[in-house]
């Protein structure tokens, strides 16, 4: 549906009116509906007819996104987020104002979803309405008044030496490796769970205890993994006989999936005796570990794939007898 242009509206309505009234009668119609219009808000469009679907609007977004380099993954996440408030509002995206999008994030926070969710869906929608804005196809962004949604501060903590010991020992089988090579593979590298689930056997290079991941907007990047790991990891490939390329594969030799890797873990948590096992965990640690060790920063930030070193921060746990220490030794 487009956008009401005022001007083409009233230049349409003379010529179909001066089909069959005099000049004169046409003229004081013009003049009644031009009073009459002024008492609306007019947006005019500055697009084609029938460009103005909401269908269109959102088709044009994602193509720019994949054109910077955006992973599918992504693009359906934007899909899903974008269309979820055109339906819980339903209003053309050239319609959509201030207060549906807070009408919406308000509705969200009372159904429960958390926080971090609804910032990161007004994140992806202040993306969406500014970048339709600066192409000129909405006369105003809704999202400039919009505030980030705060977020309550929680210290997410890396797992300590002892739950690692813990979990290494729920895992050891003699006659299996593959789970205590899965653990370890993420404590060394802190590999986020959908590059390890892509990864190939022959992605490995054992000598120089090293592969190169796929990461977020299909950037490579190459990480490390130590001797335990390797170990593990040789154990684990001589124990198969199946043809799979993948690294992991689950019970029917099939690639293991990022839910298949979240699935194993938990359960392996619940026999070792250990809270909140996931493949982000291992990431956070591997951060943690490698700063206390005095690895810089920016090398760390590099290992994880982060494009910002503030990224690579935040998963950094500042513990604060570590500080005490510090603060006694140097003040």
């Amino acid at each position: 549906m487009a956008v009401l242009d005022k001007k083409q509206y009233l230049k349409e309505l003379e010529t179909k009116l001066g089909e069959f009234l005099p000049a004169s009668e046409v003229q004081q119609i013009l003049t009644a509906a031009g009073e009459t219009l002024n008492n609306y808000d007019i947006q005019y469009s500055k697009m084609k007819e029938g460009d103005s679907d909401s269908e269109d609007l959102l088709k044009y977004f994602l193509e720019a996104r994949r054109v910077e380099g955006r992973s599918e993954k992504t693009i359906e996440h934007y899909t899903r987020v974008i269309r979820g408030l055109k339906e819980a509002e339903k209003v053309p995206f050239t319609r959509m104002s201030v207060y549906n999008i807070r009408s919406y994030l308000s509705a969200e926070e009372k159904r429960g979803i958390a926080a971090s969710t609804r910032e990161n869906r007004r994140q992806i929608f202040s993306s969406f309405f500014g970048w339709l804005s600066r192409e000129g196809l909405i006369e105003k962004n809704p999202m400039l008044n919009v505030a980030p949604v705060k977020q309550k501060k929680v210290k997410r903590k890396p797992f300590s030496n002892g739950e690692i010991a813990k979990l290494r020992r729920a895992a050891l089988d003699p006659n299996n490796s593959r789970n205590m090579a899965i653990i370890l593979f993420f404590a060394s590298t802190g590999c986020r769970v959908g590059e390890v689930c892509r990864l190939n056997r022959d992605d490995i290079d054992m000598k120089a205890q090293s592969v190169t991941v796929l990461g977020k907007g299909d950037k490579e990047r190459t990480v490390l993994f130590d001797d335990d790991a390797a170990l593990y990891l040789n154990s684990y490939l001589a124990e198969r006989e199946d043809d799979e390329e993948a690294l992991f594969i689950g019970k029917f030799n099939e690639r293991m999936t990022p839910g298949g890797i979240r699935y194993m873990m938990k359960q392996l948590g619940k026999k070792a005796g250990v809270t909140n096992v996931h493949p982000h965990r291992f990431r956070r640690t591997r951060a943690t570990s490698l700063i206390d060790h005095g690895m810089q920063i920016q090398n760390v930030s590099h290992l994880l794939g982060h494009e910002k070193i503030d990224t690579t921060m935040k998963y950094v746990y500042i513990d604060e007898q570590n500080v005490a220490t510090d603060y006694r030794k140097y003040a």
